[in-house]
């Protein structure tokens, strides 16, 4: 049955049970090198096998399966064997006899061999357990925490005693292993208070372990990711540990440390590029399946297009071998790599369409998107990942499985939202987080848009439940009480529902919590005021007092988080210059430590507030650094690329402007030319109309040119020149408007210049801009920073800059013709006289 030998003998494994080790049957059962071996000594001797021998056969069965690749295990096997049976039978009739450490080695061993947890010996090892928890060593406990993970027993009493005990013991912890293993497995348990002590004692039992122990860095990662927790000089304590062992991590380790730092929007440039190294030095072993498969997830990210392909044409060979979750894990990877290799694409599919019936509720709702993502034309499909997502559904009990079961569903083609729907999120909606509700508003909004029977019935079933919604997202806020549980709920929140209805709410809220604002919970609050774009004084005067007086507190890359809102929005309060003043001085001595992607950002807010370190800048700009950021930069996901390269060039284009005396060149003439191609705008209703009115005020239409692209590539919305009279000097080609095949309207690309020509002495170069909504915070007529960055370089440029707000322009006082005009004459000729 068992024909997979090892290429040499095992080495004899010594199990100490006391005196009975010196039995002859125990004597055999260390010498056997294989199942078949150990079968035959338990079939020959079924009625002399005591508790030590079931125990060291049950122990050799899991070792033998545990020292072969995962592919060439032979679990199944194993427990269809009649010998694993009387093994079986004899522990479940023994377990009173075992020693507390035997009890749990044989639970741990036979959930390793993919004994199901409802089995009857599984449930008898797991209460006799329960009743021995108290008396159990910590090492036993941690080993025993193991096996109710397994069972996905993290929220059960009996894991609630064990993080109890570890909260009385932890002093008396001293093995890294011990404690990282009970960390990851009662992480959903802990509460503030034992976390904090929890990484404190972690923290100090790194400094004191042996540095090629990579695994216990990587389970505090997990415990800091399950937590939702960045503790980021732990983190980067773990990072550099995992970083020393790359030349010892596989494919596998790769792909999960990657992962943990992916969810937790964690980047070390350093430990992707090593990563990235070393998983190209294991491309030739990744031959089979198992190995492949791993391989392509975490390489495939990183990789360069060239090797993409080589993996994406490996893939396509080794499809027909792939099992279910094999095929999982290669579509989340052509997702994440935006695959667009149709013939791969369709083969992964049919290998997922064979397994749809061995699929979680999670991996259904994970192969919908992504094959929704991946433009996959199959109908027959569709309908039956909708069936199936229904049916998890019904029978959902747990919030978030119910929040993505929904969500999901609500991305596929329907008709209206099923009653099912409507009934397991009324069932669930008292547990549901802010971030919950919100992604039921986004599903609702979604089936209102396909139903056609909705603009018939003001009374329908989506208007009561957003009706529901809406008080639920009230009631949770109003019921807010701890300032960092809100924070997490609102980390990725976004969307109409959220800003139209609780919005105002929320800062409120945050208003009346404004006491817990601290130097921990200083990053994260600042960070959602900027993505909301609300500009609040009282919280950002709160958090510039914060984080001044507790600056040596923070770690220095939260620096960048904590001045976004202050130069973003635009904010000038009287502790500004103190503010920014402290954070510069905090992190510049860690310059050479931040990641070169976020010290881009950084220098780009500071450019914003018009402040300009130069250490940071000089850093930014030597060769060694934008080598470092150009390697980064292939690893980093195709939108974070794309804005750092953009941030780049701003941050380029201020420093040339602003701070000539640092003499740095400008690059970019290239990459502004190729952005410029590819975002050929479209003109806006109100452009088209405030040109025409600028023809008719000025004297006609060739005195005013539109999207002039200026020096350094700024596209200016209106130009025109006034002589020291205060006249129009017309232009020898006027801007011309061109429909493509599109239907939109664009300028002709003649009425865009580099070069700005000679003006007449005394003339004056006029820059009229459009200001949106956008260029202000929500609340206010608050103009943002960049807007205000881009004025000042204008008139660096020569420019006299006019602005015409959205709320100006589209007032009730301008309301015709003649007041547009009117209005463009102020200020043209007042506002500039």
């Amino acid at each position: 049955m068992f024909r997979l030998r090892a290429l040499h003998c095992y080495p004899r494994r010594v199990f100490h049970y006391g005196a009975a080790c010196r039995d002859q049957l125990l004597g055999q059962l260390q010498a056997c090198t294989s199942e078949d071996q150990v079968f035959d000594v338990v079939g020959k001797n079924k009625a002399k096998l005591s508790v030590s021998h079931v125990s060291c056969a049950m122990g050799l069965l899991w070792q033998f399966q545990k020292e072969r690749p995962q592919m060439l295990r032979t679990t199944e096997l194993i427990r269809s064997h009649p010998e694993f049976l009387t093994l079986r039978v004899l522990a479940e009739n023994k377990i009173r006899l075992m020693e507390d450490v035997t009890v749990v080695d044989m639970l741990y061993n036979v959930l390793r061999l993919s004994v199901e947890p409802h089995d009857s010996l599984v449930q008898q090892l797991m209460t006799e357990g329960w009743n021995r928890l108290q008396r159990f060593p910590v090492t036993t406990l941690s080993k025993f925490s193991i096996c109710l993970s397994e069972q996905f027993l993290y929220y059960s009493p009996l894991m609630g005693q064990i993080t109890e005990i570890v909260s009385q013991k932890l002093d008396l912890i001293e093995d890294a292993r011990v404690l990282t293993t009970l960390m990851t497995s009662i992480s959903s348990l802990v509460s503030p208070r034992l976390r904090d002590a929890l990484i404190e004692k972690a923290d100090a039992l790194l400094d004191s372990m042996n540095p090629l122990h990579f695994n216990n860095p990587r389970r505090i990662v997990q415990f800091l990711r399950n937590i939702k927790y960045t503790h980021r000089p732990l983190l980067e304590k773990c990072n550099h540990i995992l970083l020393q062992n790359i030349p010892h991590l596989d494919a596998e380790n790769l792909s999960i440390i990657l992962g943990l730092y992916q969810s937790m929007q964690y980047n070390s440039c350093d430990f992707r590029l090593a990563a990235k190294q070393r998983l190209m030095e294991l491309m030739d072993t990744g031959t089979d399946p198992v190995s492949f498969t791993k391989l392509f997830a975490s390489l495939g990210p990183l990789a360069g297009q060239a090797t993409r392909e080589g993996l994406e044409s490996t893939a396509l060979s080794l499809a027909d071998d792939l099992n279910a979750q094999q095929a999982l894990a290669v579509v989340e990877t052509l997702e994440d790599i935006q695959c667009r290799n149709l013939q791969l694409i369709n083969k992964i599919v049919s290998i997922l369409q064979k397994n749809l019936d061995v699929y979680r509720p999670v991996e259904i709702a994970k192969i919908t998107q992504v094959l929704i993502f991946l433009h996959c034309q199959n109908p027959e499909l569709f309908s039956r990942l909708r069936s199936i997502l229904l049916h998890f559904l019904q029978g959902s009990v747990y919030p978030y499985e119910v929040t993505m079961l929904t969500r999901v569903l609500s991305m596929l083609p329907s008709p209206r939202m099923e009653d099912v729907v409507i009934s397991r999120v009324n069932a669930v909606l008292p547990q549901c987080s802010l971030n919950d509700l919100n992604s039921f508003t986004m599903a609702i909004a979604k089936w209102i848009r396909n139903d056609p029977t909705y603009r018939h019935s003001t009374s329908s079933k989506y208007v009561r439940l957003l009706q529901t919604l809406n008080r639920c997202g009230h009631d949770r806020l109003q019921k807010a009480d701890r300032l960092d549980l809100v924070l997490e709920e609102l980390k990725y929140i976004s969307g109409e529902w959220f800003e139209e209805i609780l919005l105002e709410e929320t800062i409120a809220m945050l208003q009346r919590l404004i006491d817990q604002v601290s130097w921990t919970n200083v990053p994260d609050l600042a960070l959602f005021l900027t993505r909301t774009n609300y500009l609040c004084s009282p919280l950002l005067d709160r958090i510039a007092s914060v984080a001044i007086d507790n600056i040596h507190k923070i770690h220095y890359s939260g620096t960048y988080a904590t001045l976004l809102p202050f130069a973003v929005f635009n904010y000038d309060p009287p502790k500004v210059d103190e503010l920014f003043d402290a954070c510069i001085r905090h992190f510049t001595p860690h310059i050479s430590s931040f990641d070169p992607h976020l010290l881009v950002l950084m220098a780009y807010a500071l450019a914003v507030a018009n402040v300009f370190p130069e250490e940071v800048i000089r850093e930014i700009f030597s060769v060694d650094f934008l080598a470092k950021l150009d390697a980064q930069l292939e690893t980093l996901p195709y939108a974070l690329n794309m804005r750092v390269r953009l941030r780049l060039m701003e941050l380029n284009r201020a420093v040339c402007l602003e701070c000539p005396e640092l003499q740095v060149p400008w690059f970019h003439e290239r990459y502004c030319k190729q952005l410029q191609k590819r975002n050929n705008s479209s003109v806006s209703p109100v452009q088209q109309q405030i040109h025409r009115m600028l023809g008719e005020v000025l004297g006609g239409i060739n005195c005013a040119r539109v999207a002039v692209v200026t020096p350094y590539f700024y596209t200016v919305d209106f130009e025109c020149v006034l002589d020291h009279h205060q006249q129009a000097v017309p232009y020898s080609e006027p801007s011309q408007l061109l429909i493509s095949e599109d239907g939109k309207v664009h300028w002709d690309s003649g009425s865009a210049r580099k070069e700005s020509t000679e003006l007449p002495p005394g003339a004056r170069r006029i820059a009229l801009d459009f200001v949106d909504s956008k260029s202000f915070c929500k609340n206010s007529q608050h103009m943002k920073g960049d807007i205000l960055m881009r004025k000042r370089h204008l008139e660096i440029l020569g420019y006299h800059v006019l602005q015409i707000p959205h709320f100006e322009w589209n007032s009730m006082e301008l309301s015709s013709q003649d007041a547009w005009k009117e209005y463009l004459r102020r200020k043209l000729f007042t506002e500039l006289s």
